[in-house]
């Protein structure tokens, strides 16, 4: 780490566990879970006490993954001294933080570098977008690694926030994992949606809640929390009793849990439908027009303001996947530098840089954790004829930001190509790692799967210098 690093960093101390579950204890949660149980009775008490808060413990995340994987040479770490088929068309600019340089098209981020921790020395071999997305969004490795043609399966491990669903179930009907605006997929791998999207080896019960579609769109509305127009709440209500009084009668001939007619998810969903907190929090009319403006009127500008509302209303963990735009997302084999200034970058400066300071003027800063990044990098050697960057997991860059991380640091460092780090290397399962750490859940507990086989909940080590103590 460098000097300038670690004095950054002076004053973080170890993030200690206020509380210690036995393995026997964590092993009777995952047996719950594997029955269909969902969090109640004793797994919930065992659950909150998993994640008993700290003082430095964030409440809620929001992830935002840069599906493609974004150059780490044209957003976070420059080489401007570099020749020119690596260096690339972009500037430097100075930052909030004195000797922090990024892009110049991170105009308006530039001015929050101070609220955020930087990390270049991501790094990992796998080079497929989809078994890599796998370990970026559980902290696992993929059931195949170096894979595009592996789609999800059961045997996918769980995504972050399904974990946190475990550990963390959200308050008064929200639902505890959000995702939007669709599950990440590539056109060009032959898997097509990428793995570690929905509850894996935990079971359909922690997939999460999905927002399909463009949320700046004047007539979106979330899936399933609206009621058709010939029925109001009393009517919802008492189809809701008949349907529990013919499935009381009917119980005998189901043989298992699993085929309950009236399952957990249809009483979530009840709830929810019937919920006005519910219905106001994924309700985004309820926010100014300037406020919209200031995180942009573009699907990915109105998912990250919808994340805000849903973790101001309780919902522990929100993942905003970049969306379909049609042209593969950050995957810029072609064309990277005019995508990256005109289409890629301008959104996702815009909604981060909002997003910063809207969490700060909130109060809610230091209690969400923000994370940004994508599955890989890109080579540092420019394809000429393409004038794009190919795959390159070796060495990439990513962000996080309040949930008690040290503002303003910079971690790690890569070599003078952005092509290997050269200190303080961070793999994606060391990233999952420091945000279920930040998230309160005790990072080396053990869980059950639905056919009672035990699974680590994470694989990496907690970057302990870049949290607050």
């Amino acid at each position: 780490m460098s000097r300038r690093t670690s004095n950054q960093l002076r004053g973080c101390n170890d993030f200690q566990r206020a509380l210690h579950m036995s393995r026997r204890q964590m092993l009777q949660v995952g047996a719950l879970g594997a029955l269909g149980l969902g969090l109640g009775g004793l797994e919930a008490q065992l659950a909150a006490a998993a994640a008993t808060p700290t003082k430095r413990t964030a409440k809620a995340c929001i992830f935002l993954f840069m599906w493609g994987g974004p150059s780490q040479l044209e957003t976070f770490d420059m080489k401007p001294d570099a020749p020119d088929e690596v260096r690339g068309d972009f500037k430097p600019i100075s930052t909030k933080v004195p000797g922090t340089q990024i892009c110049e098209h991170f105009t308006r981020l530039a001015q929050w570098t101070d609220k955020l921790a930087i990390i270049r020395s991501l790094t990992h071999n796998d080079p497929a977008h989809l078994s890599s997305g796998h370990a970026t969004l559980t902290g696992q490795l993929a059931p195949v690694v170096k894979s595009d043609a592996d789609p999800p399966s059961s045997k996918d491990s769980p995504h972050m926030g399904s974990l946190i669903s475990k550990f963390r179930p959200g308050d008064a009907g929200m639902p505890s994992f959000v995702a939007m605006p669709w599950k990440a997929l590539h056109p060009a791998a032959p898997g097509g949606e990428a793995p570690g999207q929905h509850g894996g080896w935990l079971g359909p019960a922690y997939d999460g809640m999905l927002l399909n579609g463009d949320l700046n769109d004047p007539n979106w509305r979330p899936q399933g929390l609206g009621l058709p127009a010939d029925m109001g709440l009393d009517r919802l209500e008492s189809r809701v009793a008949l349907l529990k009084t013919l499935d009381s009668q009917r119980a005998d001939l189901h043989q298992s849990l699993a085929g309950a007619a009236f399952s957990d998810h249809q009483t979530r969903a009840i709830e929810m439908v019937g919920s006005a907190k519910v219905r106001n929090a994924f309700d985004l009319t309820q926010e100014s027009d300037a406020t919209r403006e200031r995180y942009g009127r573009n699907i990915h500008g109105q998912c990250v303001l919808m994340a805000r509302r849903l973790v101001e209303h309780g919902v522990p963990l929100v993942s905003v996947n970049w969306h379909n735009d049609g042209k593969n997302f950050w995957d810029t084999h072609g064309n990277n530098f005019n995508r990256m200034k005109d289409e890629l970058i301008p959104p996702a400066d815009m909604a981060l840089a909002a997003l910063l300071q809207d969490l700060e003027e909130r109060g809610m800063l230091d209690e969400t954790l923000v994370a940004w990044v994508g599955e890989f990098g890109r080579n540092p050697k420019i394809n000429k004829a393409a004038a794009g960057r190919e795959h390159w997991p070796f060495c990439y860059s990513g962000l996080l930001a309040g949930g008690g991380i040290a503002p303003g640091a910079v971690y790690g460092e890569s070599d003078k190509h952005a092509a290997y780090p050269v200190s303080n290397p961070v793999t994606p399962q060391d990233y999952a790692t420091t945000i279920m750490h930040a998230m309160g859940v005790d990072t080396s507990a053990t869980l059950l799967d639905r056919e009672n086989r035990p699974h680590h909940v994470c694989s990496g080590r907690v970057l302990q210098e870049l949290l607050i103590g």
